[in-house]
């Protein structure tokens, strides 16, 4: 797998940063670990999308209507491409998973079927993010947005590795928001709309970051039905009287919108449409919504949990190193 030419200045500059905030660390007084501020703290822009969503759901195509809306904008974008299964992308991917890793040797290498070298690819090229945060620090300064394209199989970076320590690397670095990309057409079914909002909650609490979900397709079936039941409980129930088919399930999507109601207070949604460009305005505005959502409510949880992570490993750490000297003192005598 090849490496990233990151700029000599960008590592200078990384390096230095890491000079200053190793200078300003208060005093060895205080015996605990010490942890340098997040670069995202400091950070208004530029605000880095996660593009998530069902296989389906239009996830590419609204990436190359982000990439018209930007340039119509004149805002200044970055596009990652992190799909090694894809094989054209309609908008210019600054950085390509395909230009470091080759999906299908991966797929011989260790015989593996089609999700199973999605993964992996996806892993291996995690292994190498770091340099791609480097590219991104470099250029942070001239940009508004970084988008992200995830794999079309949503679990290969939901639940995956690879994708977990991508979300967090970006989110320590900038304020990063996911954007989850929902098939409007097929969530006229209350049941298929509650499915879709389930997995929304769970990868708000896979990733600890903000979600914007996005009803794409709303030149095929309009997005007002889908905001109305996530802003009206009763208008919910009445769609599930109204679907006679939902019998069996109708119970249970009661009991779980009853749940999800406080979920929908937090979540920003819109409608939009990656042919025709509809709502793409709006959902812009909330997305840098989300990015001041980012700084004030999940930063925060997310510098806690590291911290209390790296003061686990340094216990371990001093743990290990307390037996050392007790079996080297046990030798000598």
């Amino acid at each position: 797998m090849a490496s990233f030419a990151a700029d000599s200045d960008a590592r200078d500059s990384a390096g230095s940063d890491e000079e200053n905030s190793s200078s300003s660390s208060p005093s060895q007084a205080n015996p605990a670990p010490q942890y340098p501020e997040f670069p995202a703290y400091n950070r208004v822009n530029p605000v880095c999308v996660l593009v998530i969503g069902m296989a389906g759901s239009g996830k590419t195509t609204l990436m190359h209507r982000i990439n018209l809306t930007m340039n119509d904008l004149g805002k200044k974008a970055y596009y990652i491409n992190l799909d090694p299964a894809v094989k054209t992308v309609p908008y210019a991917a600054n950085i390509d998973i395909r230009d470091t890793v080759n999906y299908k040797e991966v797929m011989t290498q260790y015989g593996l079927g089609p999700n199973g070298a999605i993964l992996t690819s996806l892993n291996l090229f995690a292994t190498r993010f770091d340099q791609v945060i480097g590219l991104l620090e470099h250029r942070a300064d001239n940009l508004d947005y970084i988008f992200v394209d995830t794999p079309g199989q949503i679990e290969a970076f939901t639940w995956s590795a690879g994708g977990q320590i991508i979300a967090e690397l970006l989110g320590s670095s900038f304020p990063t928001t996911v954007l989850y990309v929902t098939d409007t057409p097929r969530c006229t079914s209350p049941t298929t709309f509650m499915s879709n909002m389930l997995y929304a909650c769970s990868i708000l609490f896979k990733t600890h970051l903000p979600v914007v979900c996005v009803f794409n397709k709303v030149d095929v079936a309009p997005a007002e039905f889908a905001l109305e039941w996530m802003r009206d409980f009763e208008s919910y129930q009445e769609a599930l009287d109204a679907d006679r088919s939902e019998d069996y399930m109708g119970p249970l999507n009661r009991s779980l919108s009853l749940g999800m109601d406080e979920f929908y207070r937090s979540l920003k949604a819109c409608g939009v449409s990656a042919v025709t460009g509809a709502g793409m305005t709006e959902m812009l505005l909330q997305i840098d919504a989300a990015g001041v959502d980012f700084k004030e409510t999940f930063l925060p949880e997310i510098v806690r949990r590291i911290q209390i992570k790296q003061k686990a490993e340094a216990a371990k750490a001093e743990e290990s190193m307390d037996r050392l000297k007790k079996d080297l003192a046990g030798a000598k005598i």
